[in-house]
């Protein structure tokens, strides 16, 4: 697979993304589903990772964390999710970075190989602090998932077209209908 140059650009950070948003429906704790909340979870994760993840190239050998590693590896899922998500809709940083550095180290210091999913994962998100690809975190209008914004005029909404920007699009054309109608 060929990628564009911006696109290379941008492809760092996509793994740590993809971990934070292991959470489905994050803010609706009714509807919220954890898709690591078995182990084997994780494991199916670092093995899709391998083949299918935006980072392949850069992190080929994933592992996934041991059953006594799995909380630690949580808490660095949810300092990433809260710091970066904190940041892209400019709340005060309330130790959330701190928090996110702390994990992070944790992280290096627990999963010292960079064949750890942890290890990597810290790796990525660390690639998500420089300014320019910080600039293009965003979370989507209706998944609520962060996402890079790779588009050349920085306006994207949605974290896949397909799906979300779809249903969006969709939603609102049912609404605009449903208003014209006698």
């Amino acid at each position: 697979m060929t990628f564009s140059w911006t696109e290379h650009r941008f492809a760092g950070g996509a793994l740590a993304l993809d971990v934070a948003n292991s959470v489905i429906l994050r803010a609706d704790p009714a509807r919220r589903l954890d898709r690591f909340a078995e182990p084997e979870q994780i494991a199916a994760f670092a093995e899709a990772a391998m083949r299918l993840g935006g980072e392949r190239d850069r992190f080929p050998t994933l592992v996934s964390p041991g059953a006594t590693e799995r909380p630690l590896f949580l808490e660095l899922r949810e300092a990433i999710d809260d710091h970066f998500r904190s940041s892209v809709a400019g709340g005060a940083d309330d130790g959330k970075l701190a928090r996110f550095f702390s994990a992070s180290a944790l992280a290096l210091r627990v999963f010292p190989t960079q064949e750890s999913l942890a290890n990597a994962t810290v790796h990525s998100s660390l690639s998500l602090l420089s300014g320019d690809v910080r600039e293009r975190l965003r979370i989507c209008a209706n998944c609520g998932w962060l996402f890079l914004d790779r588009s050349r005029n920085r306006s994207r909404i949605w974290c896949d077209m397909a799906v979300c920007g779809n249903r969006q699009k969709a939603s609102r054309h049912y609404h605009r209908r449903k208003e014209a109608q006698p």
